[in-house]
Order: structure tokens, then sequence, then C-alpha cells
């Protein structure tokens, strides 16, 4: 669907309106916390978040998701800064996004969500476990450690500097623990009339007034006045750093992590509303361009994040003009406002990210899966979880993609998935034969897509051998949607390995 069919109407355009100020207030927190958390000055991941609003959400192929840098992918910027230096960032920015440009110009949007969910709630939860232990010393005025297990090993010794008399480092934590404790007190007690305001807002603000208040003297944000100062173009030898293989090793690990992110988010996005679809392969397109433009611009990569497109999906957004628009309020309030941002403590920034990390380690997702599915997917979960901790991230989503093809092993002498699709006297019959896996799965969620809206449907699994976890979500997922949009779906033949889809 194009842009312009999709104008908002008067009455979607005040609630894209209000929507888009409620994402720029859990924006601004989060880009300038990400990029302190990536080992970047903070005016970089305001530029994303920039480019994302504008420009990525002009093109999205997932109107109301809402795109920026992502606490994600901070991890693996952390480390590509540190090895490589921030000169470097730029010419592996540019060559990720070609990648995802040509990968959505061939079609291939549809297979990063063949990814195992096991795999990618356990990279979600190491990344937050990382998070959490290296933010965990900014809340002390100090600096992330090298390594995720340096950083856990030099936690107590934090805790045992402490002294009795108020230095820095003793207001930077009484700051860092205030702000968590109202984005905690706020998500728990906030009143129903400013249900919108975010917690994140709500402790950054409060710790800003009380260290303002009180004169502490702690480290704050350093961002420059003026915001085009941030944009670092490319210069002589940029391009020349394309032949140094681990950049390429790195623009092919930051493509395909970006992208797998960003579509399961856009997944998880679709399951909030019942607006327009996510188009996969527009959606990559709109994500390398956006990823191109930030190496050009030398701030940070993005992806959708599920954070900021939840809170626009809640405060009511129509249109993607909602995700625009506050990409426009982040670049107004950082044109107008610089020294405002330069009140607000690193420690409150870090706090904020301590508390976006820990919610990233979800241990529901992995006992549902044990309860659901067995012992393999929350294997695959925890060894993914424990490689991205102790080694990296992208060693520990290939481990957890090989283990994934265990799942294949019963059904290698019938992988193939056979889908009947006909109309039956006004009802739209699906007929599923032989295992649904996850190699299989781009080609059944794009024939379910394809049912139009308010039909009544019969799913019959009856001649279904298999069904691995990943077709067993998107199965569950496609029937809530559909019960939830008012159109009848009635499972016939789920016993044994398919039962987990009768309810």
């Amino acid at each position: 669907m194009s842009t312009v069919a999709e104008a908002p109407k008067p009455k979607s355009f005040v609630r894209d309106f209000t929507a888009s100020i409620v994402v720029f207030l859990v924006a601004m927190p989060l880009c300038m916390g990400i990029a302190i958390a990536s080992g970047v000055p903070p005016e970089k991941g305001l530029v994303t978040g920039i480019i994302g609003g504008l420009v990525v959400g002009f093109l999205a192929g997932s109107p109301l998701q809402v795109s920026g840098p992502a606490a994600g992918l901070a991890v693996i910027v952390f480390e590509l800064v540190r090895e490589q230096g921030l000169s470097a960032l730029g010419p592996i920015l540019i060559l990720a996004g070609a990648i995802q440009v040509i990968a959505g110009v061939l079609r291939v949007g549809g297979w990063f969500r063949a990814i195992s969910p096991a795999v990618v709630h356990g990279m979600l939860a190491g990344i937050g476990i990382l998070i959490v232990v290296g933010q965990y010393h900014v809340l002390f005025d100090a600096k992330p450690l090298s390594s995720g297990l340096a950083n856990l090993a030099a936690m107590p010794g934090r805790v045992l500097g402490l002294s009795s008399d108020l230095a820095s480092t003793e207001m930077a934590l009484a700051l860092g623990l205030l702000t968590i404790a109202t984005m905690l007190g706020w998500d728990k007690f906030k009143p129903a009339a400013v249900k919108l305001v975010p917690g994140a807002l709500v402790g950054v603000v409060a710790a800003t007034l009380v260290a303002f208040s009180f004169g502490f003297d702690v480290t704050r944000v350093s961002v420059p006045s003026n915001i085009v100062s941030a944009i670092a173009l490319p210069e002589n030898g940029f391009f020349a750093k394309w032949m140094d293989p681990s950049v390429i090793t790195a623009a092919i690990a930051l493509a395909f992590i970006a992208s797998a992110e960003t579509l399961l988010s856009a997944a998880a996005v679709d399951r909030m509303h019942d607006g327009v679809r996510t188009n996969y392969n527009k959606e990559l397109r709109a994500q390398g361009i956006g990823n191109l433009l930030c190496g050009v611009a030398g701030a940070l990569p993005m992806t959708g994040v599920i954070v900021r497109s939840s809170a626009n999906v809640q405060a009511g957004a129509q249109t993607r003009l909602s995700a625009i628009l506050h990409g426009a309020w982040i670049l107004g309030f950082v044109a107008l406002l610089p020294w405002l941002l330069r009140e607000i403590p690193m420690a409150a920034l870090g706090a904020v990210l301590v508390v976006t990390g820990a919610k990233l380690v979800n241990l529901k997702h992995v006992r549902h899966l044990f309860a659901h599915y067995g012992v393999l997917p929350a294997a695959i979960w925890a060894v993914t979880c424990l490689l991205v901790v102790t080694e990296d991230l992208l060693t520990g989503v290939l481990v957890g993609i090989a283990l994934s093809l265990l799942e294949l092993v019963p059904n290698l002498r019938r992988l193939g998935l056979k889908v009947d699709q006909q109309e039956e006297a006004g009802e739209h019959r699906i007929a599923l034969a032989g295992s649904a896996t996850f190699i299989t799965l781009p080609k059944l969620s794009d024939r379910l897509e394809s049912v139009p809206g308010g039909k009544s449907v019969l799913l019959d699994v009856s001649r279904l051998d298999a069904v691995d976890h990943s077709c067993a979500e998107l199965l569950k997922d496609w029937l809530q949607r559909r019960r939830a949009g008012g159109s009848p779906v009635d499972v016939q033949g789920a016993s044994g390995k398919t039962a987990v889809l009768a309810g």
C-alpha cells in the first residue's frame, strides 16, 4: 500500500499526533542511553532516532513500527568501537545497510521469521544481561569494562568501594537508584489520567531535578549545542576500510541481527493491532536505507524497536504519521533545548538501561517453551543466552540456529509441507499436510496471511505429521489474531503433536 493511500484522515491525525508525543517521550532517554551503552556520544543515538522517524517512518513496510537505536545492538557496537574505533562504524553501517536493501529487493525478508523464537529470545536475554552488568558500573559514575565477564567480575568491587562520604560515586549511585525506583513505582502506581507518560521519562526527570537542586557533582550528559556538529560525514580513507575482512564480517553480522530483530518486532506489532499488516521486504529495504544514512552520518545502527512500537500502538496511532512526527519532535528538541539535555546525570540514563536490559531477560518465555514444546527449545534458549554472555553475540546466535536444526532430525524423511486452500460454501478451507518446521515457515506464513479478513476459516491439521515450536507459535498467533478480529476459525484434527493448536 502506498504512502499516499495511507494519508491520515482528520480523526486519525489527532490520534497520530498525540501518539507521536508519547513515542518521543519514550524515545529520548532510550536514544541517549543506548548510545552511551554502545560506547559512543549520546548525540549519535539522537541522530539515529531522527533518521528512524523522518526517513524510515516514511518508507517503512510496518506502518506502526518505530525505528531507532536498539538495545539489542548496543553490545555489538560497543565491541566494534572498542576493537576498530568509531571511524570504522560508518563503513560497517553503509555496507550493512546495502546488504539489507539487497535482501529486501531479493524478497528474503520473510525468511528472517524462520529463525527459531528460542534463538531470538535467548539472544535478547543474553543482551539484556550484558546491558545490566555493563550499565551497573555507570550507576557508580564509572565506565563499563571491555567484556561482559569483566563487568560481572568487577560488580562486587563497586559496592565494596563505597564510603560514608558523599563523593561523586555515592551521589551518582543515589541518583541511579532514585531513577530505578521512580520508574518501577510509576509503572505500578501511575494514575490513569497520565498512564501514557513513560516511566523512563519520569525517572530521568526526577534524578535531573534532584541533581540540579542540590548541585550534585556527578558526570552529566555531554551533547553539542548544534546537532549538525554530531554528523560525521565520510572522510579520506573511509571506503578503504571495506578492504578489511573484519569490517565485512562485522557488516554481515550487523545486517543479519538487525534484520532479524526488526522483522520479529514487526511481527509482534502486527499482533497488537488490526490495521495494515507488515510488508516484510519493504520494511527490510526501509531499514537498509536508514542504516545507509546512519553510516553516512556517523550515527548508531537502527532496527525496528518493540518498546517504542508498542508505546505507539497503545497510544492509539493509526498511520505512519506518528512515527514520522516522533522524529521531528526529537530534532526540534535537540535543536532548541540542548542545554536541558546537558543537565541529565549519566547515572540516570544508566539506570534506564539497567531496567530496559532486565526486561529483556524474559524467563516466562523459556518456561513457556519448556512447558509446551519440551527440553530442546528451552535448551536452545539457554545455550544461546549463555554464549552471548560468555563469548559474543554472533557466536550465540549461530550456535542457537545450529541447535535448531536438531528439531528437523525426527522428520528428515518428510520435511515438505503442503498447503491446500479452497472456498467451500462461503467458508475458507486450509488443509495442512506433512511437516510444519521452521524451514517451511515463510511459505506457511504467506499462505495464512493471504486469507481475506472476515472470512470463516476451517483449518484442517489432521494430515499434519509434525509441527515444531516455531510454526506452532506462528499458528497460535494467527489463530488468536483472527479470532480477536471477529473472524471464526475452527481447527479440525488437532491431536498429539498438533494438540497445542486446539486452544
